[in-house]
């Protein structure tokens, strides 16, 4: 059901797209039709697929490093209250900042390859796992912890057994919204200087007047985005699979 509503959504989207280039009879170097871009992007698809692949890493490593990194954040900040004291404005300072003015220094400190992309996908993610994790561990059932400290349960172990896994559905929750943003960091960082990437190859069709060939990357990104999405959201319901049952009771 949930291809057929996607299927049935994209063709919408298409149709509505294909009717407003035709009413408003728009130049096609300003918004080509869908199937100019569909050609573009058979004939393309080589160039493409490879400029993709150089993206896909970026973007799946920058979600493995940002999810660890924020994951290991929440659990220091649940761990030692002292320590949240002083990391909490950090991480404040970190979003308060806007990620594409740093782009230029990441490029400037790790070069024109996948680190300073990884980088900046790894500042788009990190900060909605931190603040997930961190506040389903924090809400915790308190007569859960009230009972495990009348077990005479140390504190590791109920943070292993208790905590942690009470705040696993908010983690999942954080994971969904890293998954949505991770290609931002990638495409912004190769927008800034790369050699390889869509994000590079669209900036380059862009200034060869190839809109087609530019949408037709956009089109391939947004449906790779689309599929790894759903891919995360599928395993974390299988991981995390109480959460669900609980959906479906209520």
């Amino acid at each position: 059901m949930a291809a057929l509503r996607l299927s049935i959504l994209a063709a919408g989207l298409i149709g509505v797209w294909q009717l407003l280039v035709l009413i408003t009879q728009v130049p096609p170097y300003i918004l080509p039709g869908p199937l100019p871009v569909a050609q573009s992007l058979v004939e393309h698809s080589p160039v493409l697929l490879k400029h993709l692949k150089t993206t896909f890493i970026e973007i799946i490593i920058g979600l493995l490093i940002g999810s660890l990194i924020g994951s290991s954040c929440a659990l220091t900040m649940i761990i030692s209250p002292l320590l949240k004291r002083w990391m909490q404005p950090i991480l404040v300072i970190s979003q308060a900042i806007p990620v594409f003015a740093l782009a230029p220094i990441l490029v400037l400190w790790f070069g024109y390859g996948m680190a300073s992309k990884i980088a900046m996908a790894v500042l788009i993610i990190f900060f909605p796992v931190t603040a997930s994790f961190y506040q389903g561990m924090h809400r915790t059932n308190p007569d859960l912890l009230e009972l495990a400290r009348i077990m005479g349960a140390y504190h590791f172990s109920t943070l292993r057994y208790i905590i942690i896994p009470s705040a696993l559905p908010a983690f999942a929750s954080g994971m969904r919204v890293a998954t949505a943003v991770a290609p931002i960091g990638a495409i912004v960082g190769e927008w800034v200087g790369s050699s390889s990437g869509l994000g590079f190859y669209m900036l380059h069709a862009n200034a060869r007047m190839q809109i087609d060939v530019m949408f037709a990357a956009l089109a391939l990104l947004s449906v790779t985005s689309l599929l790894l999405y759903f891919s995360i959201d599928y395993v974390l319901d299988k991981i995390i699979y109480w959460e669900s049952r609980q959906g479906i009771r209520q």
